[in-house]
């Protein structure tokens, strides 16, 4: 007998939902852009209009019209806390879909200069930054991902992307 959890080989694969999470200016969206935009639909809350009314129902209706269609979907918000993945975890379970975190541990220093560089309306208020700051706390899988990958920058123009091991996963954790 096959165990149930075994994908059969005729099966189309199991999209993916990829939730980022991190600090204003930490990378996310060029990692997104340069990692995940080909293979992932992006939502983000940052492409909606700055008067658009009800922007997390806007979003949960893009990652479940995406999903539905078997598509995988990255959503680059800064997602601080357990109050704003919980419901991107829920649909990905409604919908079958891999859910996965991409942590990006705070540079409070390089994140806040990146910040000051940015023109216009791209740049983050500092009591927005420290907000999100405030609320910031890592993903685990005890959260309900089924993996957690912390992503730096390396210091080359690109990332350091590795499984992440921090607090709360190990043996007794949950």
């Amino acid at each position: 007998m096959v165990p149930p959890d075994t994908p059969r080989p005729d099966a189309p694969p199991r999209p993916e939902l990829a939730v980022l999470v991190g600090l204003q200016a930490s990378g996310k969206s060029t990692f997104r852009a340069r990692c995940l935009a080909t293979t992932h639909v992006v939502v983000s809350k940052d492409l909606f209009p700055r008067a658009a009314r009800h922007k997390q129902r806007r979003q949960l209706r893009l990652v479940a019209e995406a999903l539905e269609r078997g598509r995988s979907v990255v959503v680059d918000n800064t997602n601080p806390s357990p109050p704003e993945w919980a419901p991107l975890i829920a649909a990905g379970r409604a919908h079958g879909a891999r859910v996965v975190a991409y942590w990006f541990p705070p540079d409070v220093p390089n994140a806040l200069a990146r910040n000051a560089a940015r023109r216009g309306g791209e740049r983050v208020p500092e009591v927005g930054f420290f907000d999100t700051l405030r609320r910031l706390r890592r993903p685990r899988r005890s959260d309900g991902f089924d993996a957690v990958w912390e992503v730096r920058l390396d210091g080359r123009g690109g990332f350091d992307v590795r499984p992440d091991t921090g607090p709360g996963d190990g043996p007794g954790a949950g």
